[in-house]
């Protein structure tokens, strides 16, 4: 049975995928969240015609070089725009301030020279008006943010500038991290001649964070059927991540442990490389569960090509991978059968290829800041050709 190509993997995760709930949220915890509902200004913005520069707020009639104004009042920021601005007139005027009435424009303060109770114009030729008119910025009613958008600091401060101290966003994905192998150990903890540390638990919670999840980690796994479910039934979660065991020897007991407990497939392996034996479904009880290869490099390959996208769907968000354009500095021998994503640099445009791509070396993946896509059969490429290259959430 052939293997679907990444594309098509994707396309049946997503589909088998119902997004989370909402809840309401404060801004100030807002940051990377994702809208449920989009955000609307109430009111104009600035509410009122506001001097743009510290100066003299003036009838542009009067606004002539050598021209002496009556000072007659004063207007700051939150306060009374201050005395009306009658002909031959001038309020004295700070940045953010109401224009008071009877003004259209403010002389800027480099350009006048004040005596007493008198301000005397220079040579306005050509000066602005420097006046940021009412709902310059936006109206009310105007649509500010869409649902589907995930919030970053200059969005949150535009949903602030809209009077918003909440904001409706997804329910961020708690994701069960299920490590398993007999051969692992958690970084720190005492290792013996035939342990590894487990490099992909952690690496993944970061991964997981960056993309507006909540890691939750399960208690690692002895390669038998019910350490598994016993390990997969410790905590509740949205999402299942299970991390090695993903093949088909005599100790990858994921697929196994979790077929016995009514899980349903609908991936079982990907044309993919690094990461063939990726796979999804569903737990018995309906929840989504995505399988990891247990080498990093392709643990974080496949994260970028499948995790990120169903952690997407969850929240609401359309994906597409992100692809841009890039010269080769090195030359490529054809490719296989599968897609290969090669961890690469990528320097003003130019790509190297990182020499070893074996999914093992987590010295070649922390080097690297991009990947190239081959697709199946690509033939050979010279110095000088363009690719396809994408810039991972975990070389960010």
């Amino acid at each position: 049975m052939s293997l679907p190509t990444p594309a098509e993997a994707r396309s049946r995760m997503l589909q088998a995928l119902t997004p989370l709930g909402a809840e309401e949220v404060p801004l100030e915890a807002a940051d990377g969240r994702v809208l449920a509902e989009p955000v609307t200004a109430i009111r104009d913005q600035p509410p009122y015609d506001a001097s743009a520069m510290d100066g003299w707020a003036v009838r542009t009639v009067d606004a002539v070089s050598g021209a002496a104004l009556s000072i007659v009042g004063e207007s700051a920021a939150g306060h009374d725009a201050g005395a009306h601005v009658g002909p031959g007139e001038a309020v004295r005027i700070f940045t953010g301030a109401a224009l008071p009435p009877g003004a259209d424009r403010v002389v800027i303060q480099e350009q006048a020279r004040r005596t007493g109770m008198t301000v005397v114009l220079d040579d306005l030729a050509d000066a602005p008006a420097y006046v940021r008119p009412r709902g310059g910025d936006f109206r009310a009613q105007d649509g500010l943010l869409e649902a589907g958008l995930r919030l970053n600091p200059w969005r949150i401060a535009l949903a602030a500038s809209a009077g918003r101290a909440t904001v409706t966003c997804t329910s961020r994905p708690r994701v069960g991290l299920l490590s398993t192998g007999d051969e692992l150990v958690a970084p720190g903890e005492a290792a013996g001649d035939r342990h590894i540390y487990d490099a992909c638990t952690p690496a993944l919670a970061a991964f997981i964070a960056r993309c507006g999840g909540l890691a939750v980690a399960l208690p690692r796994a002895r390669d038998t059927d019910a350490a598994i479910l016993e390990a997969v039934a410790s905590q509740p979660y949205d999402l299942l991540v299970t991390i090695g065991g993903a093949s088909v020897g005599d100790h990858d007991r994921v697929k196994p442990a979790l077929k016995s407990a009514a899980a349903q497939l609908v991936v079982e392996g990907i044309a993919v490389r690094p990461g063939k034996p990726t796979w999804f479904g569903h737990l018995g009880d309906g929840r989504p569960v995505l399988g990891l290869p247990g080498n990093p490099a392709s643990a974080l390959v496949c994260a970028e090509l499948f995790l990120a996208p169903v952690l997407a769907g969850l929240q609401g968000i359309a994906w597409a991978e992100p692809l841009e354009a890039a010269i080769l500095d090195t030359d490529l021998p054809a490719n296989g059968p599968r897609e290969h994503y090669m961890r690469v640099l990528v320097s003003e445009g130019r790509v190297r290829v990182l020499n070893d791509q074996d999914s093992s070396l987590v010295t070649v993946m922390a080097a690297a800041n991009a990947l190239v896509r081959r697709l199946p059969h690509a033939p050979p490429l010279a110095a000088g050709a363009k690719v396809h290259v994408t810039r991972p959430i975990w070389a960010t």
